[in-house]
């Protein structure tokens, strides 16, 4: 008879305690934007929006480098953990990636409107919930983490969840311009 075999670990859903159980968690699940029931990873783009135009009066463009930036490896960190702890390579909740990278495309399509901003959103939505091309390539790499045979498997975790909204950014960056050089 086998020795006590190790139970099954099924992913863990957020909820509003888990959110506050540690600071990675409140991080990666976007200050709780991440626990809409309905379409998260809008809800933490829309959280990012709001942000974005609350700090932008006193922000300069140094100051938006360095917190985006820090945001990033902050981001790298606290996805990875929040994965682990809620035992799925890229739980849907993790909205910490929509936010850096909703970041980095209003910090560089600024100075815009509300209309300009609004397209920057759809755009960037667009990417990242369809995933079309290098955007569904950068999604796939991290999804078949071995975290069972490979110790560093959860280090990458983070990295690849924020990897393909980087990529949606630069997605939307790049139909931005283009539709700007074209205007």
């Amino acid at each position: 008879m086998p020795e006590n075999p190790s139970p099954v670990e099924y992913p863990i859903r957020p909820s509003a305690r888990f959110l506050l159980e540690q600071p990675a968690h409140l991080i990666a699940l976007g200050f709780g934007s991440g626990l809409s029931p309905v379409a998260p990873g809008t809800a933490g783009t829309l959280w990012a929006w709001a942000a974005f135009t609350v700090l932008q009066p006193w922000m300069n463009e140094l100051l938006w480098a360095w917190v985006i930036a820090a945001a990033l490896l902050l981001g790298c960190w606290a996805c990875s953990v929040c994965a682990r702890n809620m035992r799925t390579a890229d739980p849907g909740s993790i909205v910490w990636d929509e936010i850096v990278a909703f970041w980095l495309v209003l910090w560089l399509v600024t100075p815009t409107g509300f209309s300009g901003q609004l397209l920057a959103f759809t755009l960037f939505r667009f990417f990242d919930a369809v995933k079309p091309g290098p955007v569904g390539w950068a999604d796939a790499l991290f999804h078949h983490l071995d975290t069972v045979n490979d110790r560093y498997a959860w280090h990458k975790a983070g990295f690849g969840i924020m990897l393909d909204d980087l990529v949606a950014a630069a997605c939307t960056l790049l139909v931005i311009s283009a539709w700007r050089f074209f205007q």
